[in-house]
């Protein structure tokens, strides 16, 4: 039974009516005390909360009624009904607990999918009670994980994750370092939600500039600006009724954040050179490899933005935390690379080689490695002197340009080098360090700050 709590009656009888031909019993009431009361009896499965039950609009009784209903009732979803322009509160709410929140006026099945996730969440959710996750034999029986590679317990705990959100439609951000392997498991989240036969669309927001977000995003007619010859189909229109990836979501600058949260929120758009609202039905999936929490505080990145987009958090540890699966990968790669190249095996020495070097471009780099390798040596049983042959070959290509080795070092590791050899250069005069690298102090300092480079 879903619970409403708002002391507008009009609301409750709306929302108890869309309920019902969603095919959800309901029942309302209008005050904290009530709410509570009702609670107790043991039969709710989903609050729908309004913020505010008196003429005071600072939504400090529905906080303070979020609270109580978590304290006596953990496991109970909550969502926060509130105006768009309170959104600020909202997501005070679900640092507080709430499962996701709604605005009015609501969008009628964006408020049903909110309600379908949420409950969805909660029927597939596995007691945390210190068990081990289910062996991968197992995980492969329920789900389709091709093309995840590794029976690492980190792994499969990830997996296990995976396969109870899959059937949502719950927002997944997914995190950690580049060459981790984040679109592998996006598409493994597709693949095994009830969207799998609709569309996956990735777009790499890193490369999208700006001043063409719109455009690219939610297309144009022809003769909307400059240049438009012709009618033009944004990415989330060619999603609708799939998923859509939004990788390097941190990328995004602030005016587009607001551009996308509305989007996200109200699942509604509009066509550049059009004033026709269009309906959006899609599944979020987004990733990054930055820290968005930071960025928050930074002023980088709106919170409510990350809070839309989180509902679930999957992060991906880096290679070197997984070594037991380096084996795994290296020969699921030089299976893939057969295919196009020749055909080799890993040697058991080579294999406890590459499980003993650091890998700081991760999954990518390891896999540039074995096709490297493929390219450059004709044997037919890889060795460890076959690798140290192919990486002393990247040396002295990498020493004529000055760059260190495809695969050798990620952007964010080649930047903090920069920044070191600049203060050193400079000799810890900071203003020529930023002049030099091309940054305003301030960015020099966020820089440095997320390397945690100290004077």
């Amino acid at each position: 039974m879903i619970l409403i709590i708002d002391d507008d009656e009009a609301i409750t009888v709306s929302l108890g009516l869309l309920l019902k031909q969603a095919g959800h019993a309901s029942s309302a009431v209008s005050s904290p005390e009530e709410a509570l009361e009702r609670m107790d009896r043991g039969d709710v499965s989903l609050v729908l909360q309004d913020m505010n039950f008196s003429r005071r609009t600072t939504g400090e009784e529905g906080l303070q009624l979020l609270s109580s209903i978590k304290s006596r009732h953990a496991q109970v979803p909550v969502l926060l009904i509130t105006a768009w322009g309170s959104i600020e509160l909202a997501v005070q709410g679900m640092k507080a607990g709430a499962a996701d929140f709604i605005t009015k006026p609501w969008n009628r099945q964006q408020l049903l999918q909110s309600v379908e996730t949420a409950l969805g969440l909660r029927a597939s959710g596995r007691a945390e009670d210190g068990t081990a996750p289910p062996s991968r034999e197992d995980l492969d029986r329920r789900y389709d994980l091709r093309g995840v590679i590794g029976e690492n317990q980190r792994l499969l705990e990830i997996l296990d994750l995976l396969g109870r959100v899959a059937g949502t439609d719950a927002s997944v951000l997914i995190t950690g370092e580049s060459g981790t392997g984040k679109e592998v498991i996006a598409e493994a989240l597709h693949r095994n939600s009830p969207r799998r036969d609709g569309p996956f669309v990735k777009v790499n927001l890193g490369g999208i500039a700006a001043s063409l977000f719109e455009s690219e995003m939610f297309g144009h007619l022809r003769g909307a600006f400059t240049d438009a010859h012709r009618d033009r189909q944004g990415r989330f229109a060619v999603a609708d009724g799939g998923t859509i990836f939004l990788d390097e979501i941190g990328d995004l600058d602030l005016r587009s954040q607001v551009k996308m949260l509305r989007v996200l929120q109200d699942r509604t758009y509009e066509v550049l050179g059009s004033s026709e609202t269009r309906t959006l039905d899609v599944r979020v999936i987004s990733a990054t490899n930055r820290e968005l929490a930071a960025a928050v505080e930074e002023g980088r990145f709106r919170e409510d933005l990350l809070y839309r987009l989180n509902l679930i958090t999957i992060h991906l540890p880096p290679l070197a935390e997984r070594r037991d699966d380096i084996p795994l990968l290296a020969r699921h790669f030089l299976d893939q690379a057969g295919e196009t190249y020749r055909e080799a095996s890993l040697g058991a020495a080579a294999a406890a080689w590459l499980q003993a070097r650091e890998w700081p471009g991760n999954i990518r780099q390891l896999k540039h490695l074995i096709e490297r390798v493929l390219l450059v040596t004709g044997a037919d049983e890889l060795q460890p002197g076959h690798f140290e042959e192919t990486l002393a070959m990247e040396r002295g290509e990498s020493s004529k340009n000055g760059l260190p080795p495809v695969g050798s070092m990620t952007v964010d590791g080649m930047e903090k080098t920069m920044i070191l050899r600049s203060i050193e250069h400079h000799r810890g005069n900071l203003t020529r360090v930023a002049e030099s690298l091309g940054l305003s102090r301030q960015a020099l300092y966020r820089r440095m700050e997320k390397y945690g480079i100290k004077l």
